[in-house]
């Protein structure tokens, strides 16, 4: 029968302490060794370490407003703590004692999103820590540092993985996290182990930041261009080389042009939900399949021929452009031959235009896509919970039309422009996805001793347990 804790030896208690090398997840260098969470840190604890839901409900009452205490959650991380805080009284948070937050200390996400670390932020305010996460307290802030990347490796990422149960909602215990192995470290070693990370951190950080302006400026960037575009400027100069055509843009309203505007059959004919199948004769469209970025047929619904043969209007041919009206209004995607569907029908909350001798169609799609006509369609739309874009009113869009040549010369300049952004943003978003591989792959050899920082001539590591078993006991 194993020794009662409080009875064994110094030497027991170390020995107990640590993982026979047979155990280690992996090998370290010499003058580090394995042991468990619960022997290094001070202590783990919960919410609901400070009594029984009955006594929680009792006792704390929890404010939206601002109160005496913040209850710290770990949404509250990812809004640097600015939106939808949760306060308890004085009463609330002497209750709640065994969960006291100072700042510094290791928060997990025990409950959900298994795998989140954080840090405790330094808040003028006296915080406590709210439900389903857990609560590390360290002997020394250095621990706290070291501990929340080793937290973050891809090792005790699988560590925590390792403890979680359940199925439907994913989470794990503060008794089974104290299990988890840890490596132990010499006490200058993790500081310059945290100085390395950081500093290489800081660089990748700097990268990342510039990639993510790329991504997040897309958008803008490309809206700049379609503006320019369709205001003049973008062809200006191809203008002035071409003074064989007529160089004067004129302005029509829809209504105005030669475009027919067509409407889908609302009638009585007009499918049943039991109707659809994925397959048949003819594509029925719905809001899914026409995109800001055109058309999308990744979930196609089909009606049958006979269903086809009995409605009247709403019937695509070639050439036809589908314009959404209801609901997402905007969305615009043109019929041409690329499209694989020989027969297309659009649903009730779109419309579609035909004919427009007076425009070159892929000039036309990008004019809807600019801040040109869509400003304009922001402030003819009708309905709030689900605006629409009535026929009658969108007549009215005023549109500028150059000639067809120029026209051309718009969509070549626009498709070159516009694949190169695209080419920028997809090399941005690709070194996003490889600056987080390599955190990883640093955080990885940082708790392997790879880093380059280790000297071997260190005190072992083992000392250093000592010193917090004697703390412990």
């Amino acid at each position: 029968m194993a020794k009662k804790k409080d009875a064994l030896t110094p030497e027991q208690r170390l020995q107990e302490a640590l993982v026979p090398e047979s155990e280690w997840p992996y090998k370290v260098p010499e003058n580090w060794c394995w042991t468990h969470l619960g022997n290094y840190i001070d202590f783990a604890t919960d919410y609901v370490a400070n009594g029984s839901f009955a006594s929680l409900k009792e006792n704390v009452q929890i404010f939206k407003e601002k109160n005496y205490a913040l209850m710290v959650k770990t949404q509250d991380f990812a809004t640097g703590f600015t939106q939808s805080l949760t306060y308890t009284d004085k009463h609330g948070y002497d209750f709640l004692k065994k969960s006291v937050l100072f700042g510094g200390e290791l928060i997990l996400s025990n409950i959900g999103s298994v795998g989140k670390v954080f840090r405790v932020p330094y808040l003028e305010i006296p915080m406590t820590l709210a439900s389903n996460s857990i609560m590390i307290k360290c002997y020394t802030d250095l621990d706290y540092d070291w501990i929340y990347y080793y937290l973050l490796s891809p090792l005790g990422n699988e560590l925590l993985l390792s403890i979680t149960t359940g199925t439907a909602v994913l989470k794990f215990n503060k008794t089974d996290l104290k299990t988890i192995p840890l490596p132990v470290i010499p006490r200058y070693e993790q500081q310059r182990i945290v100085d390395r990370i950081e500093s290489l951190f800081v660089k990748l950080d700097e990268a990342k930041q510039k990639a993510q302006d790329v991504v997040d400026g897309f958008e803008t960037r490309k809206a700049a261009i379609l503006h320019k575009a369709f205001t003049g400027e973008l062809t200006e100069k191809w203008r002035n080389l071409k003074l064989s055509i007529n160089s004067k843009w004129i302005y029509k309203t829809l209504n105005e042009t030669s475009i027919d505007i067509i409407d889908g059959d609302r009638g009585p004919n007009y499918p049943k939900k039991d109707e659809f199948s994925s397959e048949g004769y003819c594509v029925f469209l719905n809001t899914k399949n026409v995109t800001k970025q055109g058309f999308n047929f990744e979930t196609v619904e089909f009606i049958t021929a006979e269903k086809d043969a009995v409605l009247r209007k709403g019937k695509l041919v070639r050439d036809d452009i589908v314009l959404t009206t209801r609901g997402t209004i905007g969305n615009i995607a043109y019929y041409d031959e690329s499209i694989p569907y020989n027969n297309m029908r659009i649903n009730s909350g779109m419309v579609i235009y035909r004919h427009g001798n007076e425009f070159y169609k892929p000039y036309l799609i990008f004019l809807y896509k600019s801040d040109v006509v869509l400003n304009q369609i922001k402030k003819m739309q009708t309905g709030s919970a689900q605006p629409q874009l009535p026929i009658k009113i969108m007549k009215e869009l005023q549109l500028p039309i150059p000639a067809l040549e120029e026209q051309k010369e718009i969509v070549r300049i626009l498709d070159d422009l516009l694949s190169k952004e695209q080419q920028a943003k997809e090399a941005a978003e690709a070194v996003l996805e490889q600056i987080d591989l390599i955190k990883k792959s640093i955080l990885a050899r940082a708790f392997r001793g790879e880093l380059g920082t280790n000297d071997p001539t260190e005190e072992s590591a083992v000392e250093l347990l000592k010193e917090i078993l004697e703390k412990e006991g």
